[in-house]
């Protein structure tokens, strides 16, 4: 898209928000030039934090289905449009309320959902997580058994801080999943001074050649603090932009060249200001699943961060 034509859009997207009383909430995986237009960019805990306490109208999510169905549920008065309704997690659709039901019978066990699971898991769950706060989730129940969906790499990353029974999914995510340890190993040796950052989503092999383990907004936390100028990065693609943008004056590599994930990248300018004009595509969730999805999200919130 030319500079020109991005600007208009940036200009209407702004006049438009501004007109209709309405919130935008970008995931740090979006397009970069959907920065341009949020009111806040961050990670899933901080959007869902943001989106628990907007006094706006309306909300424009720019991620995936969950985010939007997540600002829903904390925010039923509100009207939440998802621009690219398409826009799903393959992982969060991996789990079955059916199937989930089954093993709560048969595990005995608290259910802990990372946020990457559609409300009607986050209705069958005891408690909701991140990736930045999954172990102090954990910790915080009573029970000694935890199912743990729908990410094994990260139900495997909590398990390694808690003494608790982790039960996990066999879930994960496939933009993390993709990460070779030959190719992250041999980067290491070839530029000894870079530090790399790992998303606990990545499978063990990698997670034990990181320097650090965090979520997205943790990374941008350690490499403004570190001492280190360089910086490999085993997340979603689009999180080096973000990096950029916030710790100018250091650099940024991905661990994989096209690390994308596809659905995150389907929000555009375009459709953002087609979602602020026409007020569509609308996300609802049914009042039964909503009312026990926000127990779940409440609880989450009253862990913290």
């Amino acid at each position: 898209m030319e500079n020109e034509n991005i600007q208009h859009l940036v200009n209407e997207i702004k006049r438009v928000k501004k007109q209709k009383n309405a919130i935008i909430l970008v995931h740090n995986y979006q397009r970069p030039e959907i920065y341009k237009v949020a009111d806040f960019i961050g990670d899933s805990y901080g959007l869902s934090v943001e989106a628990s306490k907007t006094n706006a109208r309306m909300i424009i999510f720019c991620g995936v289905h969950f985010m939007a169905e997540s600002a829903y549920i904390l925010n039923p008065d509100k009207k939440v449009i998802l621009p690219a309704i398409d826009a799903r997690c393959p992982m969060a659709d991996t789990v079955k309320a059916e199937d989930l039901r089954r093993l709560k019978k048969s595990s005995h066990a608290a259910v802990v959902s990372y946020i990457n699971t559609t409300a009607e898991i986050k209705a069958e769950s005891d408690i909701v997580c991140t990736s930045s706060n999954a172990v102090k989730v954990v910790n915080s129940l009573p029970g000694k058994r935890i199912i743990f969906v729908p990410d094994k790499n990260l139900a495997d990353y909590t398990a390694k801080y808690t003494d608790k029974e982790i039960i996990p999914w066999d879930g994960f995510c496939y933009v993390h999943n993709n990460f070779s340890p030959g190719e992250l190993a041999k980067s290491k040796k070839l530029a000894k001074d870079i530090k790399v950052i790992a998303h606990p989503e990545c499978p063990a092999e990698i997670r034990e050649l990181a320097d650090h383990i965090c979520s997205t907004s943790g990374m941008i936390e350690y490499a403004t603090t570190s001492e280190s100028k360089e910086f490999m990065i085993a997340t979603e693609i689009g999180m080096i932009e973000m990096l950029k943008l916030n710790v100018p004056g250091k650099t940024f590599y991905t661990a994989i060249p096209g690390s994308t994930c596809v659905d995150m990248k389907k929000n555009n300018l375009k459709l953002v200001l087609e979602a602020l004009e026409n007020e569509v595509p609308v996300i609802t969730v049914p009042k039964e699943i909503r009312l026990k999805a926000k127990k779940a999200l409440d609880r989450m919130l009253g862990v913290g961060k």
